[in-house]
């Protein structure tokens, strides 16, 4: 083979291979992430460095994850409900559009749920429970009149959308706030957790009771523990190391999920 060919064919094999690696990335599932600030706290970069900055249990994921061969992207956004994050052009509206068939896509709202349904400076609350009951308003911020849904049925609107484009979904209950009564922490499994599994059934995605996983955990270690060490300036957000709990969490319950695909994508499965 003379040297000319020989450079042919080695710059060839190089252009496979380079083609073969783009088509491996595009082809790579995406694990995406929606939901409020106790998933994706601000700009994901704590507000204050070092350990007292807050941070959402979706920072963390990527770590539990095989990257090479699994993309995470974590589009939560701080301040909003199932609600506004559906009805915002710049959130559901571009997720939407990137999912493909094989991803997977985990939801995490109701911690702004249970705002005001109809008030002037956030309009962001749902009406409690997993109904079809509707309620018409006057929305003073984006000045349009509005339609408002259950939580469960904005839930169930993602859950329908994403699985329609062939991803896999988990719905998680919100996490639990640092609010306690006689040692034992507050859960919701008579509200938000029994309607998002309500509507995890009917639309038939996988759950994850998030918030049970937590308590559990916040009880077993006990009241003071837990205030001094994964909370900062408040009940709802938590700093480093009330994140990481809640990552742990999230990777103990897609284990505990066999038939979950997810799980073929984590590390030291």
């Amino acid at each position: 083979m003379s040297y000319i060919k020989l450079k042919v064919s080695i710059a060839a094999l190089l252009f496979v291979g380079l083609l073969s690696s783009f088509v491996h990335l595009q082809n790579k599932p995406t694990f995406f992430l929606i939901g409020d600030s106790t998933v994706k706290n601000g700009q994901d970069d704590g507000q204050r460095k070092g350990p007292t900055g807050l941070w959402g249990w979706g920072h963390y994921i990527w770590e539990y994850m095989d990257t090479s061969r699994i993309k995470v992207e974590n589009d939560a956004l701080g301040g909003t409900s199932s609600r506004t994050f559906r009805n915002n052009p710049k959130l559901w509206a571009t997720v939407l559009p990137k999912i493909k068939a094989g991803d997977y896509l985990i939801i995490q709202f109701g911690t702004n749920d249970a705002s005001p349904v109809v008030d002037s400076t956030r309009a962001r609350g749902t009406i409690r429970g997993n109904g079809e009951e509707t309620q018409e308003v006057d929305n003073y911020l984006t000045k349009q009149h509005e339609v408002v849904h259950s939580y469960g049925w904005y839930i169930r609107q993602f859950v329908i959308e994403a699985k329609a484009k062939g991803a896999t979904v988990i719905v998680c209950p919100p996490v639990p706030k640092n609010s306690w009564t006689n040692g034992k922490v507050h859960r919701n499994a008579d509200s938000y957790g029994k309607w998002v599994a309500e509507a995890a059934q009917q639309s038939g995605a996988y759950y994850i009771d998030l918030n049970k996983l937590i308590c559990d955990q916040y009880d077993a270690e006990g009241e003071d523990k837990v205030k001094a060490t994964y909370y900062g300036t408040d009940a709802t957000h938590t700093i480093e190391a009330g994140a990481r709990v809640a990552t742990a969490n999230v990777i103990k319950g897609i284990k505990s999920i066999p038939e979950l695909k997810l799980n073929d994508y984590l590390l030291n499965k």
